[in-house]
């Protein structure tokens, strides 16, 4: 796809992923128009619904692309059933409203492009997964499996549909690792469990490039792995944050007192998910920050 001037929908335009996104896609003189859940303050706003699958179809007329990375953050709190109940519907029914208004519209996008997970793969322990691998068992890899399902209509009208599973996210703005940054600054960061779990990271600046040339390559569908080519034990990132950031590590936090504080979502702190971006490298996609230290150091 062509992406001079464009005009790009963006779901979770608010969000860690979807802020970068905007921000770089305006700076190119791109059109974007977010999708929220206010009453519309300016033209570039369109009302949606995403929990109710409610969107104003009207707001995607004239669109290139649709980019859907909206949904409850997974770490935000602790996995209560209501809870988990938010997670799930503010992904899959906001996709199904979204990839049904795309397949209604007359002239659709070229592109559908609908955020996912690593989490996909569930539990990999120390095997290296690819985007050839099945879903894992749990409650992560199941609402993957549901939430890539819920842009069928897209798919099914012949729009081109990409997945993109993203990582860890390197970034002090926000996510897992926005919360880690403040502590290894002050000197009380540390391994958590045994750190022999595989944590697969991606820099925020690779995320959003990776979102732009998924956008752009017009032979590109399915999913694609959002992460850093070497994925890194916990006990080697633990390393890191505290080799560029010039802090002691010295203190780890048990597994038990992780599953008491996180319930369990502990499960997806403390499991290993040893992932890596097969199809993303094979499209010639090259990353700016392949290695951990500057993925670090561009967040700082």
């Amino acid at each position: 796809m062509d992406l001079e001037r464009s005009r790009i929908v963006v779901a979770g335009a608010s969000g860690l992923i979807g802020s970068a996104l905007v921000r770089s896609l305006t700076a190119d003189g791109h059109e974007v128009v977010r999708l929220v859940r206010h009453a519309p303050r300016s033209a570039d706003e369109v009302r949606w619904d995403p929990e109710n699958g409610r969107v104003d179809a009207a707001g995607l007329d004239g669109c290139d692309a649709v980019v859907n990375l909206a949904g409850a953050g997974v770490g935000d709190r602790r996995w209560t059933d209501a809870y988990k109940t938010r997670i799930r519907s503010s992904r899959v029914h906001g996709t199904t409203a979204l990839a049904e208004a795309v397949a209604a519209m007359e002239r659709p996008p070229r592109v559908f492009v609908n955020g996912s997970a690593i989490g996909y793969y569930g539990e990999t322990g120390d095997r290296a997964v690819d985007e050839s691998a099945p879903a894992g068992e749990g409650f992560l890899p199941a609402l993957c499996v549901e939430w890539e399902a819920a842009a069928a209509p897209a798919r099914e009208a012949g729009v081109r549909t990409v997945f993109t599973r993203t990582g860890l996210v390197v970034s002090s703005g926000g996510g897992a690792w926005g919360r880690l940054f403040p502590l290894f600054r002050a000197g009380l960061g540390g391994r958590l469990g045994d750190g022999s779990q595989y944590w697969s990271f991606v820099a925020l600046h690779d995320e959003v490039a990776a979102i732009r040339h998924l956008l752009e390559r017009e032979d590109l569908s399915g999913p694609f792995n959002l992460t850093a080519p070497q994925p890194l034990t916990n006990r080697e990132i633990t390393a890191a944050m505290g080799r560029v950031l010039r802090r002691p590590t010295p203190f780890p936090v048990p597994a038990a007192v992780l599953r008491a504080a996180l319930g369990e979502m502990a499960g997806d702190v403390l499991g290993s998910a040893r992932v890596l971006p097969a199809r993303l490298e094979e499209s010639g996609f090259r990353f700016a920050f392949p290695e951990i230290d500057g993925a670090i150091r561009a967040a700082l």
